[in-house]
């Protein structure tokens, strides 16, 4: 429900008079007044907020207006391209361009990690048990958000592990072929739709796995869980670290993804290849395994008028070597923070009002703005109260650029009247099962943090370089050992004495 105690900070000029009244007259006072003063529960709030973009363009429409009367305040978004935010991000943090919300996805990067334990952020932890919604994050998923146990900001809350597959089951249907439930089945369906024409067309135009340069979002995460390999980091028995790529199933898994690779059933530019472009190449028919279930009525709408007949299927559960299932998690459910920095954020009051606003987001009014837009424009609930979109083109324009910034996927749940995306809910809420969680998330790394970004590049550069033939085990290993003599020796030392530390 829509709150109308949502409420404006009270501006300087207001505390200074106020600071007169009280007959004040040294900045001190001056600063205290502004610390301690609550906000005006009548007044509208200014919100300028930095949020990654999913999709090509920017929304427009109503749907931001009727938000902005949900939340009593005006909404300024400066949005970042996601193929893009890791160079925006942290160009903004090194120069201090920032806004009163900034949306901080990328929560191992160097620069991230480095601006929040600078102090450039408020430490929210204290706070959120004053609002109704906040203080319903459980304590795992602020203990996995924060670093070294301060909260740097409101977490994003996401499903445990939302990873899966998304296959075109016009195709499987075409070959007579079934859904894989193994590594073999899943390469042969990838060799099929590359070799047998799936399509019909009579033309070799198709590819199995359309995959994009992104190793964490892109099918080698994947395929590694299915693998069996750890979540970045394994835990030895005496409290050791190791990283995944020195593991025997994270090798297994880079010559299981060089074989699709040399045999061509995996795209030959994913080196080179953004999320948009691997959407767009799944929508008009050029490949038939696409990695991200929770993508799958996007694809679908983007695939109307381009594919007739076009059906897909979403695919959790691919046994691995081991014969169980394995999927890795997203940093514990935390999608990153919604972090309010000190330098725009000036006064306590000015951060109670934006956790307010933040607060208001995650009600039940703002959460279906959000995720369907308008009742009667964007989407109708039907006769058993599932959600329908039933204008795809205005919905992906005006409603779909706003879905990435909910600051909670958990907290309500609707049932999609489009049934292989609820089978794709269902399969994310299944997949909590199985999750292979991350050991480094709650833990902090000062090297990690200082170089980390630079030094996973070395590995990431490697892995794309193995599989695409160009690098061989040797030439794998000395990128280990490049990695260690850099800084990795020192990462495993911090984190496994903060691994230590904690218990």
């Amino acid at each position: 429900m829509k709150k109308n105690n949502v409420t404006k900070v009270l501006s300087m000029k207001a505390l200074m008079a106020a600071a007169l009244l009280m007959g004040a007259c040294s900045n001190d006072a001056d600063n205290a007044a502004q610390s301690s003063a609550e906000y005006d529960p009548e007044s509208k709030a200014s919100v300028n907020w930095t949020a990654i973009l999913h999709a090509p363009s920017p929304p427009s429409g109503d749907v931001l207006t009727k938000l902005e009367e949900h939340t009593n305040a005006d909404i300024n978004f400066n949005w970042v391209p996601d193929a893009s935010k890791e160079e925006r991000i942290t160009a903004a943090l090194a120069s201090g361009e920032l806004s009163d919300i900034v949306s901080l996805t990328m929560m191992t990067n160097s620069s991230v990690r480095q601006s929040l334990k600078s102090g450039m952020f408020w430490d929210v932890g204290e706070y959120l048990d004053d609002y109704d919604n906040l203080k319903a994050i459980s304590q795992e998923v602020r203990d996995a958000a924060s670093i070294e146990g301060v909260l740097y900001g409101v977490p994003f809350q996401k499903p445990l592990a939302r990873s899966g597959l998304v296959l075109r089951q016009d195709w499987l249907d075409n070959l007579g072929m079934k859904q894989p439930t193994n590594l073999e089945e899943l390469r042969e369906v990838a060799r099929a739709f590359t070799e047998d024409d799936p399509d019909g067309n009579g033309k070799d135009d198709t590819v199995g796995f359309g995959d994009r340069s992104d190793l964490r979002y892109s099918s080698f995460k994947l395929l590694a869980s299915y693998h069996g390999a750890p979540n970045g980091w394994k835990v030895e028995e005496d409290g050791s670290f190791t990283p995944e790529f020195e593991t025997e199933e994270y090798m297994n898994t880079m010559k299981y993804s060089r074989d699709l690779y040399e045999n061509g059933f995996l795209s030959q530019d994913f080196a080179v290849t953004a999320k948009t472009d691997q959407q767009q190449k799944f929508a008009q028919g050029k490949t038939g395994i696409y990695t991200g279930m929770i993508d799958i009525l996007n694809l679908k709408n983007l695939s109307q008028g381009l594919q007739d007949g076009l059906k897909l299927v979403p695919v959790n559960k691919i046994a691995g070597p081991d014969g169980e299932y394995h999927v890795w998690s997203e940093n514990t459910g935390v999608g990153g923070l919604m972090a309010f920095p000190k330098s725009e954020v000036e006064s306590e009051a000015e951060l109670k009002r934006l956790l307010q606003f933040v607060n208001d987001l995650i009600d039940e009014e703002a959460f279906m703005l959000m995720t369907g837009g308008i009742e009667g424009t964007h989407y109708e609930l039907n006769e058993s109260g599932a959600i329908e979109i039933t204008d795809t083109d205005l919905w992906q324009k005006e409603v779909q650029p706003l879905s990435s910034s909910r600051p909670s996927e958990i907290t309500h749940s609707l049932v999609d009247a489009d049934p292989d995306k609820q089978l794709a809910n269902e399969l994310v809420e299944e997949n909590t099962e199985f999750a292979v969680i991350d050991p480094t998330v709650p833990l902090d790394s000062a090297t990690a943090n200082e170089r980390g970004t630079e030094l996973e590049k070395i590995m990431v550069d490697a892995t794309i370089k193995y599989i695409m033939g160009e690098m061989d085990d040797a030439g794998f290993k000395e990128s280990i050992e490049k990695w260690r003599s850099s800084g990795g020796d020192q990462i495993v030392k911090e984190y496994a004495e903060a691994y230590k530390a904690s218990k």
